[in-house]
């Protein structure tokens, strides 16, 4: 059994390096995040209303909207729309076993969607968001875009875990597997 099937390749194609990069930032965002309890989801850091629970609700809403609608236009039901705000703002309502379902699901439908794309086309397909003038992304941009975004909120992610239970490192451990909610 691999020990670290997060790690990308150390020698591949640009789309197993692509894929592996944001499959490993997904897996070290999980160990963030992993085996904690609603108190732990809700940790606060100074004056920032940022917690962990509301960036596992973010970054499911972000899954869907990147692989749903950018990618075909389809309209994902992923709570308010318009509202940025949203997943953060009614985390705390949700009981961790919701947010954790939330974002693996969301993460899974992802990956499905992704590779039928990259079966069907490849990275350097056209996608359906544009910038308005009629000049559409590629699935490339939409990759890369997901990677800075969970690039940003898996450090973020970092901090915040670290105030709840000392939980500091790079990657997870050799070995680990998700725990789940407490």
């Amino acid at each position: 059994m691999d020990e670290t099937p997060w790690e990308p390749p150390l020698a591949g194609s640009e789309e197993e390096h692509l894929l592996g990069a944001l499959d490993r930032l997904r897996a070290t965002f999980h160990w963030k995040v992993d085996g904690l309890d609603a108190d732990g989801l809700r940790v606060r850091l100074g004056p920032s209303a940022l917690t962990l629970g509301g960036l596992l609700k973010h970054l499911a809403v972000v899954e869907d909207l990147t692989f749903a609608y950018k990618l075909s236009g389809a309209r994902p039901d992923i709570g308010r729309q318009g509202d940025h705000e949203w997943p953060f703002t009614s985390a705390a309502d949700d009981s961790p076993e919701h947010l954790y379902t939330l974002w693996t699901d969301a993460v899974a439908r992802s990956r499905a969607r992704l590779a039928a794309a990259l079966a069907d086309g490849g990275l350097d397909q056209l996608v359906h968001i544009s910038d308005g003038q009629g000049r559409h992304a590629g699935l490339r941009r939409l990759v890369c875009d997901l990677i800075e975004e969970y690039g940003r909120h898996t450090g973020h992610a970092d901090l915040l875990r670290e105030s709840v239970d000392g939980r500091v490192g790079e990657d997870p451990p050799p070995g680990w597997r998700p725990a789940g909610p407490k």
